[in-house]
């Protein structure tokens, strides 16, 4: 029973995660969600939270 339990929150904080990265796909919406477009490739330290210019430009994240 807790297993199910945990599994549902994963499931859940996957899906929220997603749907975050899903709307960012401009330089806007980047620097709104506190993040900044980088070309090709995240820093270390930082993840990618969505696009900029299309899949070459990553919006990343600390």
């Amino acid at each position: 029973f807790q297993l199910h339990h945990f599994l549902l929150s994963q499931l859940h904080y996957l899906t929220d995660s997603m749907r975050f990265t899903q709307r960012v796909r401009n330089p806007q919406s980047c620097r709104w969600n506190m993040g900044v477009c980088i070309p090709f490739l995240c820093r270390v330290g930082m993840r990618q939270i969505g696009t900029c210019f299309g899949p070459r430009v990553p919006c990343c994240r600390r």
